[in-house]
């Protein structure tokens, strides 16, 4: 698979300057096994994955949110739900009085051995946030993989008679797209409605909000872009489409990003190049050294890369920007 970091880190960049403000969530990936390996995946996760967060690196993330005060875990993988403490890692943070989000692909819900994993997440109210790239199944098998939108939907049927994703329901269920190729996501008030639609009245299904995604250039989707010689024109669209709009809700300003070996970034596109920590001065950061920084008001390391979250109605891991 080719890289695409030369092509998107370069010594200088005309993406405006950022500053971090409050720090909120701490978005944290407990490595890249998967029982999946979607084209879009920026991570490249997939079942041949070994990568697995520590015990040690578990409890520094504890102890960061504690330490800290962050209101939010954003756990993701990989399939997060894969490693072998995630429900220890989740029934911690909840005891700390943290809101747990948990970024599930749904196929795991029907993997052996995960068959009570929905009622654990319901019990505990683990705010699900669901990737599901279309409402059409040819669309989301070629983009995830064979059967995955039939076991998709079996999955979402299961969140629902748990009570997640009905209107005053606090089982928060929202659902994520993502385009099938180098295009921006379709507004993303218009597509959740189209999404309502179609996946009640086809199949039953009710789910809280729709974020709308835009494919990063890197990783695997990056690769892809580079061997269909896609890449340029994919980057000049996101450059052309920048929206100076979404600065402000960028989830850089007030998100973490700490890999399975407990690195921390500024977002998890920087974490998948490489990009050390903007207030770190260039210097790798770990998560047990972090109390000793001071975040609020020090520099985003930011690249061309950046374009993505920024084009058109902006991109973030909670959906869309303005």
């Amino acid at each position: 698979m080719r890289d695409t970091r030369e092509y998107l880190i370069k010594t200088t960049t005309d993406f405006p300057a950022l500053r971090r403000g409050a720090l909120e969530i701490l978005q944290v990936n407990l490595g890249y096994k998967c029982n999946q390996s979607c084209v879009h995946c920026h991570v490249n996760a997939g079942p041949s994955r070994t990568e697995v967060m520590t015990p040690d690196t578990l409890d520094a993330v504890l102890q960061a949110l504690d330490h800290l005060a962050i209101g939010v875990l954003d756990v993701t993988g990989g399939a997060p739900e894969m490693h072998p403490q995630f429900r220890e890692l989740v029934l911690a943070a909840k005891r700390l009085g943290v809101r747990v989000i948990d970024r599930c692909n749904l196929t795991i819900l029907s993997e052996p051995g995960y068959e009570d994993l929905g009622a654990f997440l319901a019990e505990h109210e683990i705010e699900v946030v669901a990737s599901l790239p279309c409402y059409l199944e040819d669309n989301v098998d070629r983009q995830r993989g064979k059967s995955v939108f039939q076991q998709s939907i079996a999955g979402l049927r299961q969140l629902n008679a748990l009570g997640y994703g009905h209107p005053g329901s606090e089982r928060v269920l929202n659902l994520v797209y993502n385009p099938q190729g180098p295009v921006l996501p379709p507004a993303q008030v218009e597509l959740e409605a189209q999404y309502r639609e179609v996946l009640q009245r086809e199949y039953g299904i009710a789910f809280h909000h729709l974020l709308t995604l835009a494919n990063m250039p890197i990783a695997r989707f990056g690769a892809t872009l580079l061997a269909k010689g896609e890449f340029d024109a994919y980057l000049a669209l996101l450059r052309h489409s920048y929206n100076a709009k979404t600065l402000p809700g960028l989830m850089c300003r007030h998100t973490l990003s700490v890999d399975w070996q407990g690195y921390v970034y500024d977002c998890d596109f920087n974490q998948m190049l490489n990009v050390p920590l903007g207030a770190a001065a260039g210097e790798a950061v770990h998560l047990s050294a972090l109390a000793e920084l001071v975040l609020t008001g020090q520099p985003i390391a930011v690249a061309d890369h950046c374009f993505g979250c920024t084009a058109g109605q902006g991109s973030s891991c909670g959906g869309a920007l303005t």
